[in-house]
């Protein structure tokens, strides 16, 4: 696949789309066959490969310096706690799951307030053609959590004293990810159709190709 035609675009919506529960790849292989890219075009196609192969394990990373940072202050904790989960909720897969698994846990106790905790009904309209279907947790738009999650994290981080903090650690956490994207060789795995056919399930231009 040639990753040097994906723009950043495309790849920010194949990472919101792409299913969430993927477990992250080994350490072994996370940490292995470090190489200096020959050129900008190498640089740039294997930037994005290994962004998108290795996705979860810098979640993870992200979220590690993050509660490293702050291990001595519980409310910062829960605050990165809230920031993990309001990005996470910008990914379709797991939006989806968690608002199943809430609803089915609310259920239990009161079916009619579950009830009302389902996602409106969209209409199916026959030739005309389909526009991205809007995400529903818990009933509400995708949205309202997000800005609710975020806006409670931040609160958070400013009644923690931790709000330099979490901007070094972002900083080097994000530093990390980007450094270990642009030397990690991306390994045979990264190329093999199943995992071109991954990437491109979730392509927005997958039809045009």
């Amino acid at each position: 696949m040639d990753w040097g035609s994906v723009t950043a675009e495309d790849l920010m919506d194949a990472l919101r789309e792409v299913d969430w529960s993927s477990p992250p790849r080994p350490f072994s292989e996370f940490f292995s066959r470090f190489t200096l890219p020959r050129s900008f075009s190498k640089w740039n196609s294997r930037l994005k490969c290994n962004l998108y192969y290795y996705r979860t394990n810098y979640f993870i990373l992200m979220v590690v310096i993050l509660g490293l940072g702050f291990l001595r202050r519980p409310l910062a904790l829960i605050a990165a706690a809230l920031t993990a989960l309001s990005i996470a909720f910008l990914n379709d897969s797991f939006a989806g799951t968690f608002s199943e698994k809430v609803t089915r846990t609310v259920r239990r106790f009161s079916p009619h307030l579950a009830a009302k905790m389902r996602p409106p009904l969209t209409p199916v309209i026959r030739g005309r053609p389909s526009a991205k279907r809007a995400i529903y947790i818990c009933g509400r738009r995708r949205w309202v959590f997000v800005l609710s999650f975020s806006t409670v994290s931040i609160l958070l981080w400013l009644l923690s004293c931790g709000l330099m903090i979490v901007l070094w650690a972002f900083s080097i956490g994000l530093l990390a990810t980007v450094l270990h994207a642009s030397f990690r060789t991306p390994n045979l795995k990264a190329r093999l159709n199943t995992f071109r056919e991954e990437f491109r399930q979730v392509w927005r231009n997958y039809s045009d190709l």
